[in-house]
């Protein structure tokens, strides 16, 4: 899938953090997908979000193809721990996006685990047991 976005000039800049178990798991979906980007709709608000490893945007849908939020220049390197929250800049493109960025915080962490709910494998693990393989000559006494 194509999807082509465009930005206005940013409105306003915001350091902040997310939690660690949200940019994990961002993160763990990026690396599945073949493409390295990952499309997760947030149903309950008509947003999609495009992940990648630089970035992740928010789109409106009243706004099509108009970048509304983004969060960039992730800092994980920052963090002392792996379960400690990444620091990042917040930019808004729109002035809705205050006003959905709190919802969003909310939000989006969920969409983001029904995403990774869908690919989840069910069911008892199997064991596979292979004989193991000898080597020519090794029935050969020194």
């Amino acid at each position: 899938m194509e999807i082509t976005v465009y930005r206005d000039q940013p409105i306003a800049r915001e350091a902040r953090t997310l939690p660690a178990a949200v940019y994990n798991l961002a993160h763990k979906l990026i690396a599945r997908s073949p493409s390295g980007v990952v499309f997760v709709p947030i149903r309950s608000m008509q947003m999609l979000a495009i992940l990648d490893d630089e970035e992740f945007v928010f789109l409106d849908n009243q706004y099509r193809s108009w970048v509304e939020i983004a969060w960039r220049q992730f800092r994980p390197q920052s963090r002392s721990a792996l379960d400690a929250p990444v620091p990042y800049e917040t930019v808004l493109y729109h002035p809705d996006g205050q006003k959905n960025l709190n919802r969003l915080l909310a939000e989006f962490p969920k969409a983001l685990q029904a995403l990774a709910d869908k690919d989840k494998i069910e069911g008892p693990a199997k064991l596979l047991k292979f004989e193991a393989r000898r080597s020519p000559g090794a029935d050969k006494a020194p």
